[in-house]
């Protein structure tokens, strides 16, 4: 019993040994794996500090704590002591910014050239001629029966505007500028006097410190008396500064008043025609065309006698009637214009005045104006280049003759021409009328600069 005591005890004392070496190494266990918690978390908490703080922390500046005044603010804020000069700062350099992109502004606006307004007004129908043949402005609508139409267009320095049809009435026009060009008919009496509305209607403006500037595009007299539009010009006490007159009148100085093309008949709707390779260089069936009115004892009626008397009436397209018709109908308007377009040449006797819409109609298809080269009955100019003074001054390339006795030599020299020589006669006088047209554009818009806008 005493040795199975002693046995039994040396088993309990190893056995208490081992449990207690047992429990320390759970101990250091336990402390390892506790140091190893709070480093991953203060790692952790770290890098959150780092990476995802919302706060900034300055290198230059010493940040303090400035305690706030009342308890309204959540929080505490960090204070900037220089932020108020970094503040000023940045609201100098925005500003010199500013002022340069202003002064870039101011630069470029100096540069780009200065536009002036002038407002055109077409109250006769030369004024389509001025608009769509010399400064090639668009219409709005196109429908040429509109009753009131307009248009803009750029010239030189000048933006112009138009304004024409029917509705086109005194007061109802908006003006957006001082400066007024107004196109007139004063052939005939009637006319006159709606002119003169239109004039006194004007004259209001001016006196009302509405416009200052006024020119006037005036279809004159056949006869060049155009003594009622005097007491209107500035030069005669009035306000009109500039006139554009249509014929060889002798009040023509190019100062104030300057020369104006006839032009073609566009109150009968005589078209912009576009030259072509065929127009140009196909041959054509007739030698030459007068369809047109014939007065009794003119020289129209001579012409007619001569083309029949030598059998050139079907060399010749002729259509002659007894009475002038204002207007034409669709069918003898296409027929006039097919004529231009078939004949190499186009008679162009006188009428009341030796300048017609026939020449420049010729003109525009290339057919050769044979014109007769007379002074007719009236006041116009009786000078070395008159008549068609604007004409042979500009180079016309153009037949003149004084008697149409000379017109079979002139038609006999047609036949024996050959094509080419045709063709390039014919792309000459269609280059001309093309530069002639363009010089009067200029013409127009450096008149109107100078007068109006003192730019020279």
């Amino acid at each position: 019993m005493v040795q199975l005591s002693r046995v039994l005890s040396v088993f309990t004392g190893a056995g208490w040994a081992l449990s207690s070496g047992l429990r320390m190494r759970l101990i250091r266990r336990k402390i390892a794996l506790a140091v190893v918690l709070a480093y991953v978390f203060f790692s952790l908490y770290a890098a959150y500090s780092v990476f995802f703080s919302k706060k900034v922390i300055s290198r230059v500046h010493r940040v303090v704590k400035k305690s706030s005044a009342d308890n309204t603010k959540a929080g505490e804020e960090e204070w900037n002591p220089w932020e108020e000069d970094e503040h000023a700062d940045s609201i100098t350099v925005l500003q010199k910014r500013r002022e340069a992109y202003r002064s870039y502004q101011e630069r470029i606006a100096k540069s780009r050239p200065k536009r002036y307004k002038v407002q055109i007004l077409g109250k006769a129908a030369i004024g389509l001629y001025l608009w769509e043949h010399i400064l090639e402005g668009p219409l709005n609508p196109t429908d040429k029966t509109g009753q009131w139409r307009e248009g803009e267009i750029q010239s030189g320095k000048i933006n112009f505007s138009f304004y024409t049809g029917p509705a086109v009435v005194q007061g109802h026009v908006p003006l957006d500028t001082d400066s007024v060009v107004l196109v007139l008919n004063g052939r005939e009496q009637q006319k006159i006097s709606y002119s003169i509305q239109w004039l006194q209607h004007v004259q209001a403006l001016f006196q009302a410190h509405t416009i200052s500037k006024v020119a006037v595009v005036l279809l004159g007299s056949e006869q060049c008396t155009n003594d009622w539009i005097s007491p209107y010009l500035k030069r005669q006490g009035g306000f009109v500064d500039l006139l554009f007159l249509v014929y060889d009148s002798p009040w023509v100085n190019d100062k104030d008043v300057f020369q104006w093309p006839l032009g073609v008949a566009t109150y009968r709707h005589f078209p912009v025609v576009m030259p072509n390779t065929q127009m140009v260089s196909s041959a054509r069936p007739y030698i030459c065309n007068f369809l047109g009115t014939v007065y009794k004892n003119s020289s129209r009626e001579t012409l007619m006698g001569i083309l029949k008397q030598n059998g050139l009436e079907k060399q010749c397209l002729t259509n002659a009637r007894e009475k002038w018709l204002p207007q034409e109908t669709a069918d003898t308007s296409r027929q006039y214009q097919m004529a231009l377009a078939q004949s190499d040449l186009t008679l162009c006797p006188v009428g009341v005045n030796t300048e017609c819409y026939r020449i420049y109609e010729a003109c525009a298809y290339g057919s050769v104006p044979v014109v007769e080269d007379v002074l007719t009955p009236g006041a116009c100019a009786d000078g070395r280049s008159s008549p068609l003074r604007l004409l042979k001054d500009a180079g016309a390339p153009f037949i003149f003759l004084k008697d149409w006795k000379e017109l079979p030599a002139i038609l006999e020299k047609e036949r024996v021409m050959s094509q080419a020589e045709k063709t390039e006669r014919r792309m000459r006088l269609l280059e001309w009328y093309t530069g002639f047209r363009q010089q009067m554009k200029d013409k127009f818009t450096e008149v109107l600069e100078e007068a109006f806008f003192k730019l020279s």
